[in-house]
């Protein structure tokens, strides 16, 4: 019994009369209601901007009304929501155009819903018309290029007035209330309709236009990044360019060196074995070149019996036993080289 009642209620609030003395007040109400009542606006915020945009629209248009009313979106959600409606005026002669202006419930992020209200005109729109459908859904080129730091609620009025202005959406005549067929329209709504489509593909040839220069200004801040990024390689490069050089010219001094040492000690007059030629600088490279020659010396001697294997010379089994004696002292000398270059060892 109480549910049916508060049913009863709710459906009262939602379908009464908006005339109101006070839009403010009505305004304020509606948005800062609450439940079962409340509205489907959730953010605090975005409803102070909601209650700013509906006030700064109805008094720049005083025909325009406040209401509630629950509206049905295409996936059958139903939200509880403002609308304003009233008949807008046309600059050109011609009837009023009675519309509905649902404040979305994510709005102003999302632009409003418009519609013409066909039950309150005996008119019906045009075929075809660029700017409304047969069901009375209006999409303005405004409302497709909603952005909220530049479009409101005022600013969408004046541009439903101006389109329909050059653009009536109602087939009627001067002399009949019933609208006039496509084949008898006159000259005047002609060259409204063609300047109605000249709007919009202006404004699309627009909307596309800013389009391309933003994906422009992207394309230059992307080549203005990457020539930063290019200057600074070659600035590297040219280090390395610089460091190069400097390593070629002190190769190049110590080939000289090297070259000069051998002209000296070329030929027929060494007196003394050719190693004693070079020096180690301390103990542990001495180490460390007696044990990188015994490596070899041995590895070249097991590379020699090898061969000798190969010819018969040597037995296999001798080869094996002398084998894994030389493969041992190979081991401690690669260990003992190891250990050396090893920090610490």
């Amino acid at each position: 019994m109480l549910s049916s009642l508060l049913g009863s209620f709710k459906s009262i609030f939602y379908e009464m009369p908006i005339s109101s003395p006070n839009p403010i007040k009505f305004i304020e109400d509606a948005l800062f209601c609450t439940s079962p009542f409340a509205l489907s606006y959730a953010d605090p915020d975005k409803k102070w901007i909601i209650r700013q945009h509906l006030i700064s629209l109805f008094q720049d248009f005083p025909f325009l009304k406040p209401s509630v009313d629950i509206f049905t979106h295409d996936d059958g959600t139903e939200v509880k929501l403002l609308n304003a409606n009233g008949d807008l005026p046309v600059s050109r002669p011609g009837p009023t155009v009675p519309i509905t202006i649902w404040i979305h419930e994510l709005y102003p992020q999302m632009a409003p819903i418009v519609y013409i209200n066909l039950s309150n005109s005996v008119y019906p729109i045009y075929e075809n018309h660029p700017f409304s459908d047969s069901s009375g859904l209006t999409i303005s080129p405004y409302l497709k290029n909603w952005q909220f730091s530049k479009c409101d609620l005022s600013g969408l009025v004046r541009n439903l007035i101006r389109l329909f202005s050059h653009n009536h959406p109602f087939y009627y005549s001067d002399n009949s209330p019933i609208g006039s067929h496509p084949s008898t329209v006159s000259k005047t709504e002609a060259i409204d309709r063609i300047a109605g489509m000249i709007y919009t593909d202006t404004a699309a040839i627009r909307a596309r236009t800013g389009a391309e220069i933003e994906n422009l200004s992207r394309i230059q801040i992307e080549l203005k990044r990457r020539s930063e990024d290019i200057g600074i390689l070659v600035r590297e490069l040219e280090r390395e360019r610089e460091s190069l050089k400097e390593t070629t010219m002190e190769l190049c001094d110590e080939g000289d060196r090297v070259l000069s040492w051998l002209k000296v000690y070329d030929g027929v007059g060494f007196g003394f074995p050719v190693e004693e030629a070079f020096g180690c600088l301390d103990r542990k490279s001495e180490i460390m070149v007696e044990c990188l020659a015994a490596d070899l010396a041995l590895e070249d001697l097991m590379f020699a019996m090898d061969e000798a294997v190969e010819k018969g010379v040597l037995g296999f089994g001798d080869y094996m036993k002398k084998v894994r004696v030389l493969a041992r002292e190979q081991f401690l000398h690669r260990a003992k080289m190891v250990k050396i270059e090893t920090p610490f060892g």
